[in-house]
């Protein structure tokens, strides 16, 4: 039952962290300031009170529309808070023996790439002020903290798959961003071999088959661009989430 209530609680803190994500989200692109100014609606600029600003619960009391213009409010706010709170809870839940440093560090790292993913989605870029912390941030702690891998695998991963990747990019600019090897290069700083090599199979699987429905559907040509950022964090939430157990299942059936 303890264990639950503490699941729940970071449950809860996620989601207020998930309302902060769609500030990083909206501003990081534009070269805002995430602190000022306040939150307001970006249509009338009317500055938004506090009970106008509680995650998930003012969406539905606003009716999803602002409270001053009448403005829709996408559902994607109240979407990326229940998400984040949803992903909070389930790592505190399957990983209750993590001291709290450790804990809070998972947690940094589930909100960088979700935010990574959405940025990504809207502008087709991947911004250094979040690629380069994520990456700072893995192969920092696993010096310091019990993440799993040592500093030095954190380190070897991160520039092994990063390398990789920024040959591919040179050879197929058009393919592939730095941005994208940059968020490569992160994701291999925690994750660590073979768990990055997971990530990137089924960012490339489920990126190929998205890709050639969005195509067809849309009757665009195979030169269409599609971000790739979205695709390399589904493969990273998997590989974070449920890597060790997937890989063991290969091996036990090849």
């Amino acid at each position: 039952m303890e264990e639950i209530i503490l699941s729940l609680f970071w449950g809860v803190y996620g989601i207020i962290i998930g309302s902060f994500l769609n500030v990083v989200v909206y501003r990081v692109p534009r070269g805002e300031s995430i602190v000022r100014p306040r939150s307001h609606c970006t249509l009338c600029n009317h500055t938004l009170k506090a009970w106008e600003l509680i995650p998930i619960f003012s969406f539905f009391i606003l009716r999803g529309r602002c409270h001053q213009c009448g403005a829709k409010i996408s559902w994607r706010y109240p979407g990326v808070e229940f998400l984040t709170g949803l992903l909070f809870y389930l790592w505190s839940w399957y990983h209750p023996e993590e001291s709290l440093a450790v804990l809070w560090t998972h947690f940094i790292i589930i909100a960088i790439l979700l935010a990574l993913a959405l940025i990504d989605y809207d502008t087709f870029r991947l911004p250094d002020v979040l690629t380069f912390p994520l990456l700072l941030l893995g192969i920092g702690t696993a010096f310091v903290l019990p993440m799993g891998l040592t500093g030095w695998e954190s380190l070897a991963s991160a520039v092994g798959a990063g390398s990789l990747f920024a040959l591919i990019a040179k050879l197929y600019p058009q393919g592939m961003g730095l941005g994208d090897v940059k968020l490569i290069a992160g994701i291999g700083s925690f994750l660590g071999f073979p768990n990055i090599l997971l990530a990137l199979f089924i960012a490339s699987l489920v990126g190929s088959i998205v890709g050639i429905l969005w195509i067809m559907i849309h009757q665009k040509e195979f030169k269409a661009q599609i971000p790739f950022g979205p695709f390399l964090v589904l493969g990273a939430y998997v590989a974070l989430f449920m890597g060790d157990e997937l890989i063991r299942v290969y091996f036990t059936l090849f």
